[in-house]
């Protein structure tokens, strides 16, 4: 989880805490709101429902890139697609996090390996992370999860931030995005990334029980036949044991009412 604001003194950071349940360990920014979750025992396997849901991004790559590319993610939480990119999916992995006790949290108690050959974990501010000119079309796939200790809506979330995004993609990039909150706000987020990506590279899936709707974008992907996509969706099932086939029945076209509301 990231915020806009820097802060220069230690004091200043909210501070990352856990509580454990039932073999899950949380992460917290000293609230209730979860910020990550992840499985005692089994650490790469992604273990909150939404987080799974970030993944879809794989239903639109073809099956033999998926382990290929470079996939960044801003906002690190408990770091579960930042293990999962790195450990399972063997890519080139950068993560950018603004809070360095969410980093040393995670480092500690979630199984967050230190920076290596295939994995760059950054504190930064991710907003100016993305605007920097080296990074142009350089990521394969982006995962976005940024919310603050309040939880009350992305941190990051203007035209000027996911136009940025957009440059970051190489052509076919992909990119998931966490929005959490009431049906205005997701739709006004929606809004702003269809103005940037186009309509007709911009999904969503239903959301989950407990409000989180990710948001799939794409950089001039051409989607694929349903036969293909249920090819797609079964590989995954069977080489990562992700649910697949129920985001395939999940994912939408933006509505007619959220791009254009009366």
């Amino acid at each position: 989880m990231s915020k806009t604001k820097q802060q220069n003194k230690k004091s200043d950071w909210i501070p990352a805490t856990l509580s454990e349940y039932d073999g899950v360990r949380f992460l917290h920014l000293d609230s209730i709101w979860v910020q990550g979750a992840m499985r005692i025992r089994k650490p790469q396997h992604l273990e909150l429902e939404y987080i799974q849901r970030m993944m879809a991004w794989m239903l639109w790559r073809p099956s033999a890139e998926l382990r290929s590319g470079h996939a960044l993610q801003l906002g690190l939480g408990a770091g579960a697609i930042t293990r999962f990119c790195h450990k399972v999916l063997r890519m080139k992995t950068t993560a950018v996090e603004l809070n360095p006790t969410v980093i040393q949290a995670c480092r500690m108690w979630f199984h967050l390996p230190e920076d290596d050959k295939r994995l760059t974990v950054i504190n930064e501010d991710a907003g100016q992370w993305v605007a920097k000119p080296e990074h142009l079309q350089t990521v394969d796939v982006l995962n976005i999860d940024l919310y603050d200790h309040e939880a009350a809506g992305p941190v990051l979330d203007d035209e000027e931030f996911y136009r940025h995004c957009h440059g970051l993609l190489v052509d076919g990039g992909l990119m998931t995005v966490n929005l959490f909150g009431r049906d205005a706000s997701f739709a006004a987020s929606a809004r702003r990334v269809a103005a940037i990506f186009g309509s007709d590279q911009v999904w969503s899936l239903t959301p989950t029980k407990e409000g989180n709707t990710v948001l799939v974008a794409a950089r001039g992907v051409v989607v694929p036949d349903r036969e293909e996509l249920e090819r797609r969706a079964a590989n995954i099932e069977s080489l990562f044991e992700l649910p697949a086939r129920k985001w395939l029945r999940m994912v939408r076209p933006l509505p007619v009412s959220i791009l254009n509301p009366i």
